[in-house]
Formats: C-alpha cells, structure tokens, sequence
C-alpha cells in the first residue's frame, strides 16, 4: 500500500535536529531501503527491525537527516577536544616530522564532526518510531480505499452469478434436446441396416444424454463461486493481515470463471463468464497491494 510520514525529533544538547521520512509504494514482499546519515549508520538494525515489525508488505524506503547549528555557523570548540587533537597532531609528527600541522578548518571539522556523535541515537529513534506510526496510519488509510474497491468488485460478481443461476437448467435442457434430436437422426440414418434393437438405442441415447448434461452442468461451479465471495468479504469487513490468504481466494475464484467458460455451451453463459474474469483480474490487481 502507498503511504507517506515525517516526524523530527531535537537533541537539545547538542543544538541539532533530526527528521525521519518514510514513503511507501505498492509491492508484493516487503522491500527495505535505508538512508542514513554517517553518524546513524549504527541505527540501521534497529530501524529495519522497527520496520518489519510494523509492515508486512511493500516497497518502504526510509531517510533520516540532520540539522545542526553548526551547520550554519562554525562550531565551538571544547578545550577538551582541542588537546586531544594537539595530541594526536604532535604524536604524528613525532614520527612523521615531515607531516603538516592541521589547518584552522581542519580542526574545525573534527570539532564538528566529534561534538555530536552517539547523542542522536535516541532522538532518530524516537522521530522513527513517530514516522513509522504515521505510516502505518496513511497505509491503513489506503488499505480502506483499497477494501471499498474490492467489495464493489465482489458485488458485481454476486451479480453475474445470479444472471448465470437462471440459465443453467434452460441451457442443459436446451442442450440436451438438442443432443437427443442430432442422436436420433443419426439413428435414422443407419436404422435400415442395424441389428441393434429399438430399445436399446434409446436406453444408450437417454444415458449419453444424461452424461452430456451432468458435462455441461455448473451449478457446482457457481456454487463454490459464492462461497469463496463470501469467505472474501468476511475477511475484509475483518481486517487484518489478509493480502495472501485474499490472493489464494482470487485464485480460487479464477479456476470456478475459468470452467464456467469451458464447460459454457450457450453465448449467455460465455458472455458471463469473461466478465467474471474481468472482474477478478481487477480485483487480484488490487489484492497485491494489501497486507
């Protein structure tokens, strides 16, 4: 499902700001990306860890930033940081005489780059933590739009199988007088020269006639069909974790179109059937961007 959230969260002792934002796009698994700053990357596990725990499916990527003072004016060095770069500098050059002393800017961006790391762990967590909430907000959200769609879907497929209910037993009758009169004349045809007597021929053309329809029949069919829209819609007025076990039904649901279509033996029922399949392909589109 589709979703978008900011939060932002200060470290007030370090003068700085973080601001975490996640998007989310339809996928079937779950996709991860990460982006952070290089004074966070320790967070990642943790992030990735707060991120499954929330979304199941989707393509999510998080990006988590930085603002401090320092960034727009220059930071202030502590005595403490400036003696251990003077140490550090002149343990160098003890061994290396020919080294350059460092540069006034230099000095500085150790200054800032050492004034703030590990103080905003707790801060990006807590903006995660706010973002990811807001986007399993917005997902929920797009998941109620997404369940209205699918529950129009399922009545318009209610309403094709009762269309299709009344026009199986006038089909299979249909067919079956149809069956017996080509049967009959195919006996016609040879009656002069056969020895099987009259009766038998009958008894065979009611027996193949029979089969023909039970062939022919999908009352079964829609049947199952009705039972797999009702276990569909029970499951979205239900909510949840339903993205896969709905994909199973909509397969289920393809099968049932698919031997209506075979088995069709008039146009009324064919025209039927492809719009079923209609609407459960649009429906299994939708499918794949629930969790």
């Amino acid at each position: 499902m589709t979703g978008y959230a900011n939060a932002a969260s200060e470290a007030s002792e370090t003068a700085a700001s973080v601001t975490v934002e996640a998007r989310s796009v339809n996928g079937r698994f779950l996709d991860l990306t990460l982006r952070l700053p290089d004074e966070l990357r320790g967070l990642d596990p943790a992030l990735r860890e707060l991120l499954t725990a929330n979304c199941r499916r989707g393509k999510i990527e998080l990006r988590v930033t930085t603002s401090r003072e320092a960034d727009v004016a220059l930071p202030a060095p502590t005595s403490d940081l400036l003696n251990r770069l003077s140490y550090q500098q002149a343990t160098v050059q003890g061994w290396l005489p020919e080294a350059r002393a460092l540069s006034v800017n230099e000095v500085l961006h150790w200054c800032k780059g050492g004034s703030a790391v590990g103080k905003l762990d707790e801060p990006a967590l807590e903006a995660a933590r706010r973002c990811v909430e807001g986007l399993r907000e917005a997902r929920a959200r797009e998941g109620a739009r997404l369940a209205a769609i699918l529950l129009e879907r399922v009545a318009r497929l209610r309403e094709l199988a009762n269309q299709a209910a009344p026009l199986v037993p006038q089909v299979v009758q249909r067919q079956q007088a149809r069956f017996l009169e080509r049967w009959n004349e195919a006996v016609a045809t040879v009656q002069a020269g056969a020895t099987v007597p009259a009766q038998s021929l009958h008894e065979r053309a009611m027996s193949e006639a029979a089969s023909y329809a039970i062939r022919i029949d999908v009352a079964e069919e829609l049947g199952r069909l009705g039972s797999h829209l009702e276990e569909i819609e029970r499951l979205l007025k239900a909510g949840g974790e339903l993205g896969k076990r709905l994909e199973f039904l909509i397969q289920e649901l393809q099968r049932e179109a698919n031997t209506l279509g075979s088995k069709s033996a008039a146009l009324e029922l064919t025209t039927v059937s492809v719009e079923m399949k209609v609407a459960i392909e649009q429906m299994r589109e939708q499918v794949q961007n629930l969790e």
